[in-house]
């Protein structure tokens, strides 16, 4: 059995003298590209800066993209346009703090298929996706179909 690992570094420096003030912000690097992040807004960072929980929301997003454009090229279907508007839901009085949520809206427009075969294959996909698959958050889809 084959292992697969994955790996990042996150930097910081700085000082906490105190927790009103000192930075969120810090840098990520993944293999030769690195990403400025901080916190969220609500929890005292950079609002221009992405954060953790988008990256996360994203990463499920591009996980089901993934996923979904190989079992549709493993099936003969066409896929000529996917976009996704997906949600991470983090409510106030969950315990612990987390996302509970992510909703994904693929908008998918496919060539000479019908509908209920890219509903299938997204279907498909989405067990397939090792982002979902390795969450607590509940993810769901609520695609939009078009077929040409």
């Amino acid at each position: 059995m084959t292992t697969h690992d994955y790996t990042s570094t996150v930097t910081w420096s700085g000082r906490t003298d105190a927790y009103e003030t000192y930075s969120r912000r810090h840098e990520v690097r993944l293999g030769d590209s690195s990403i400025d992040l901080s916190a969220a807004a609500e929890f005292r960072g950079d609002s221009a800066l992405p954060n953790p929980e988008q990256l996360l929301v994203a990463a499920a997003s591009s996980c089901q993209l993934l996923s979904f454009l190989a079992v549709a090229a493993h099936a003969g279907v066409e896929i000529i346009d996917y976009r996704d508007a997906a949600t991470g839901i983090m409510p106030g009085d969950a315990r612990p703090m987390r996302l509970t949520e992510i909703v994904l809206r693929p908008t998918i427009v496919a060539q000479g298929t019908t509908t209920t075969v890219v509903e299938r294959l997204l279907e498909k996909a989405h067990r397939q996706c090792y982002i979902a698959n390795s969450l607590t958050a509940v993810v769901t889809l609520e695609p939009e179909i078009t077929v040409r």
